[in-house]
């Protein structure tokens, strides 16, 4: 496959896949958004096999019944990821962008091999007893991607302390998206919230109580606390913009803006809030897109200041030592 053809393909899934990281991108000079774009398409490819989905808007199948995808699946991810990093011709178009970008970024292996331990956690249905537990799943299912995204903006993967940052923003997408899916979520078998919080609010973290009717004003406070512990991750990857070129770092604010939208949504609608899917409007988007620049830009006007403090957020494991 020609590279233009590539590229159109990747800008093609990214278009349907996420409409909101599609308008934040188009701020990146053409061959970051290339990077981008084709990284995406191999991240999304990934999880629609593990999910059953297309494109992200395929019915999903609960994970353990007939039909959904088996250690079979993972296990080819695996094996086509090391071929592609081994110069082998890959199977799939989405796996010959993974290769592309690897080569021209220098995307070490340990990444992506990290978003795979990812969909590990789903197919073995991983029990999440605890934030620990959900903020390790979010790390391997988004975190890493931001870490990867960064890296596609010219960060160096040896810059720890701006990855960190990326990985935060991941994270606080993942947790925003946990917030706003726990009803979908459920009704597929997958419960993510931490375990002991539902307990606390006096339900037992099954599907089918998370997804009780008579349980949704319970489930809702567990989602504020996801929500206020989303915004801490917030906070500390506003300053990694610093470390990004300007264009880059106005379209990484303007998604985080757009995005953290999403949790306002959620808090203001209340208990109803899944009774329809939250989401924010074009007209917002593009708004909060616009305020995502200006805060991107004034943050670009302290990059002589250094890093603050993270404090006591999880932490992502470092590799070090291993080859790409």
């Amino acid at each position: 496959m020609v590279d233009g053809t590539l590229a159109k393909k990747s800008s093609e899934a990214i278009a349907k896949g996420s409409k909101s990281f599609a308008l934040s991108s188009l701020l990146f000079r053409p061959h970051m958004r290339r990077h981008a774009h084709m990284l995406y398409a191999w991240c999304r490819y990934c999880d629609d096999v593990i999910d059953g989905q297309n494109l992200g808007f395929g019915e999903t199948v609960a994970a353990g019944q007939e039909g959904a995808p088996d250690a079979s699946e993972l296990k080819r991810l695996w094996a086509e990821t090391d071929a592609a990093y081994s110069g082998e011709t890959p199977q799939t178009w989405q796996f010959e962008a993974l290769q592309a970008v690897a080569m021209e970024t220098g995307m070490p292996i340990h990444f992506v091999q990290d978003l795979l331990r990812g969909f590990e956690m789903d197919v073995a249905q991983h029990s999440y007893d605890s934030l620990e537990d959900t903020l390790r799943y979010s790390y391997h299912v988004a975190g890493v991607v931001g870490v990867m995204m960064a890296i596609v903006m010219g960060v160096s993967p040896d810059d720890d302390e701006t990855l960190d940052r990326a990985s935060d923003l991941g994270i606080a997408f993942q947790l925003t998206n946990i917030a706003r899916d726990i009803i979908d979520d459920a009704a597929i078998g997958r419960v993510y919230v931490p375990g002991d919080w539902l307990q606390e609010e006096g339900v037992r973290p099954h599907p089918d109580d998370v997804g009780a009717e008579d349980n949704r004003e319970a489930v809702w406070r567990v989602a504020m606390r996801l929500l206020d512990e989303a915004d801490k991750y917030y906070a500390s990857a506003g300053p990694g913009v610093r470390r990004l070129p300007i264009r880059a770092g106005f379209a990484v604010a303007a998604a985080r803006g757009v995005y953290r939208d999403i949790g306002r949504v959620v808090r203001v609608k209340g208990p109803r809030v899944w009774d329809k899917r939250a989401r924010t409007s074009r007209r917002r988007k593009l708004a909060l897109a616009g305020i995502g620049c200006l805060q991107g830009a004034s943050s670009k006007s302290l990059s002589f200041m250094g890093m603050p403090p993270r404090g006591n957020l999880w932490k992502r494991p470092v590799i070090k030592g291993l080859p790409s």
